[in-house]
């Protein structure tokens, strides 16, 4: 063996014991080897090249549920295990897309846990990132990855954006994030800034004013262009015009839009060529089951947001048992077959 075998032969052996690096965190690994792309072609959605539920009445959408508190962690509840809660949630991935789920919305400052006081972050006060809780949300990812699913990743919630020191903390937060998704490989995830900007809960101007939201949506697409990127307003379903062109698809949210309304609130925003997803619904049951119809109907994507049982501690995830009748009929809304029945029984 020659001298330069002899010292990469040391070297490895160095990097394998992890001599001269104990003072280190282990560093996650990238994802070696993504097998989920989505992307947009036109106002369809595709995964892997594919559009989306081939087909099927949901055809190009992407039929979504809330998970942001999937990878909750509270630094003030030591007791809580967050690696648990996750590994509950990577468990029940499986039948969730079976049930025709293709994305699932989390947060890296998570949701409302149903209590007050939490701290959830994986921001701190320097906009840097928190080694744990990002080894945290890449095993969620890459589980998604695995199943075929994308990722719609919020960067800021209301309740803890305050985390974070200043506006420029609150940028440089945006640009390491998009790093993160770039040196972890992961082609499933798409951008969210901020979920509901606008919101009374959040403290930074930049994440209350369509201006901020604008000048976070470039930001985060000038450090990463190929990175599709959103951001959520308030539950009523409308999108400001400034946001909405800087975006490259349109996040919107029904919590306290009635079902009548719905049909209306989507036919106002395809005037922008863009893909309309709904990532946040609180309707569940039979009045969930009809939000989704609606919405696919009118093409646009829904989310179910099932607040008491997926968002409020103790956080469960019981695949479709978390809610029977929505999970019912998005099978029914993916299914080839009832798309035919359909075309069939309206054929003149």
């Amino acid at each position: 063996m020659n001298l330069n075998l002899l010292l990469l032969a040391g070297l490895w052996s160095l990097a394998a014991t992890g001599v001269g690096r104990a003072s280190e965190p282990a560093a996650e690994q990238p994802n070696q080897h993504p097998s989920t792309r989505v992307s947009i072609v036109g106002e369809h959605w595709h995964i892997n090249g594919e559009v989306t539920y081939r087909g099927a009445k949901t055809e190009g959408l992407l039929l979504n549920a809330r998970m942001v508190n999937a990878t909750f962690e509270d630094r003030h509840r030591p007791e809580f295990d967050p690696d648990a809660n996750a590994a509950e949630f990577v468990a029940q991935i499986p039948d969730y897309v079976a049930h025709g789920i293709r994305a699932f919305t989390l947060n890296l400052q998570g949701g409302m846990p149903g209590y007050e006081g939490a701290l959830n972050s994986a921001y701190d006060n320097d906009g840097s990132l928190r080694d744990s809780s990002l080894r945290r949300m890449a095993r969620v990812i890459e589980a998604c990855d695995r199943h075929g699913a994308a990722v719609i990743l919020g960067c800021y919630y209301q309740r803890q954006d305050q985390v974070l020191r200043d506006e420029e903390a609150v940028r440089t937060g945006v640009v390491n994030t998009v790093k993160w998704i770039q040196s972890g490989r992961f082609k499933n995830v798409v951008l969210e800034i901020a979920n509901e900007f606008g919101h009374g809960g959040f403290h930074h101007r930049i994440l209350k004013s369509p201006e901020g939201q604008v000048e976070l949506i470039q930001l985060a697409k000038r450090t990463a262009p190929e990175l599709l990127v959103s951001t959520s307003g308030l539950g009523d379903g409308a999108a400001h015009e400034n946001v909405a062109h800087a975006c490259d698809f349109l996040l919107i949210h029904f919590n306290s839009t009635r079902l009548e309304d719905i049909p209306k609130r989507i036919a106002a925003l395809k005037k922008y060529g863009k893909p309309i997803v709904c990532n946040e619904d609180q309707k569940v049951g039979e009045q969930g089951a009809k939000a989704a119809d609606l919405c696919v109907a009118n093409g646009a994507s829904w989310g179910l947001m099932l607040e008491k049982l997926n968002q409020h501690f103790p956080f469960a995830f019981k695949g479709a048992a978390d809610d029977p009748a929505v999970y019912a009929q998005f099978r029914r809304l993916v299914s080839v077959q009832a798309a035919s029945d359909t075309a069939r029984r309206i054929k003149p």
